[in-house]
């Protein structure tokens, strides 16, 4: 094992235990490395989110994790196989080791609590030995970190934009200066504008705090545009893993191909769709 990488999945299968048995994620295996962003891609049902809960012991039955295991391998050294930490320790390693910023996140925040109370609460929790004064000031450069600014620590949820909601999401998943940061969907609802904002201050926050990153999204040319690498699933699989330049100009899996051609050209005629480096023109479907 190298000392760049940070994460080993091996083997990972999860199964739905319902009639029929469901097998949700089948057999994955895969490395994330240091400083990277690894993209997950693959359309809805194929078992991203599922293994990104399955990775962090958040499943809930009916799901059972039924083979493989989990090493994170931490900065200072020491591999924690995370299948065998205990509840206590499991409730330690979150967040401090490996955050989540959930699907539909933006929409989590309490709605009768202020933003500073809320950042607050994570250092209640995980730094108790931390002073008012100092969760406050934490609290203020995260808002700064996340371009919200810190004169929203007293702003409600419903006074802000969804987007200035994703950015706080984001700035409690960094509070205790993670190691990994698993993103689920995160501009999932926002319009394009604010989705290439948040974009942007995810590649600047990783690059400037060192952190990796899981990105979780259906949409793979967002993938395309600032992942190191690309993993891409089908039915609980993954079938191709690759950088993110190789996928998109010499995807090997027929699957990957498909992803890529069922989205639009931006220039070219009516009805050309990227596949790999090419355009690929439908001629019927001119007018």
């Amino acid at each position: 094992m190298t000392t760049d990488t940070l994460l080993t999945v091996k083997d990972f299968s999860v199964v739905y235990d319902v009639e029929p048995p469901v097998e949700a994620v089948t057999e994955v295996s895969l490395e994330l490395r240091r400083g990277e962003i690894l993209g997950l891609a693959g359309e809805s049902g194929c078992g991203k989110t599922t293994l990104a809960y399955g990775i962090q012991r958040l499943l809930k039955p009916p799901a059972v994790i039924t083979s493989g295991h989990t090493v994170f391998h931490d900065a200072s050294g020491e591999d924690i196989d995370i299948n065998g930490l205990d509840a206590v320790q499991m409730r330690a390693f979150r967040w401090d080791k490996v955050s989540m910023v959930f699907q539909g996140a933006m929409n989590s925040l309490n709605p009768v609590a202020n933003i500073g109370r809320q950042l607050d609460d994570v250092f209640l929790t995980h730094r108790p030995q931390m002073t008012k004064g100092e969760r406050r000031e934490h609290s203020g450069r995260l808002l700064d970190l996340v371009g919200v600014g810190r004169d929203r620590l007293r702003s409600y949820p419903h006074e802000l934009s969804g987007g200035m909601r994703q950015r706080v999401m984001i700035a409690m998943a960094m509070a205790l200066r993670p190691q990994l940061m698993i993103m689920d969907e995160p501009t999932t609802a926002l319009d394009v504008l604010v989705q290439r904002e948040i974009l942007q201050q995810i590649s600047q926050l990783r690059g400037e705090l060192g952190f990796s990153v899981i990105f979780i999204t259906h949409d793979l040319p967002l993938l395309l545009e600032i992942s190191d690498r690309i993993a891409v699933m089908k039915d609980g699989r993954i079938v191709e893993l690759n950088t993110a330049e190789r996928i998109y100009t010499h995807a090997e899996h027929e699957y990957t191909r498909k992803l890529l051609a069922s989205f639009p050209s931006l220039t070219g005629d009516r009805g050309a769709f990227v596949r790999g480096s090419a355009a690929v023109t439908d001629k019927e479907g001119d007018a």
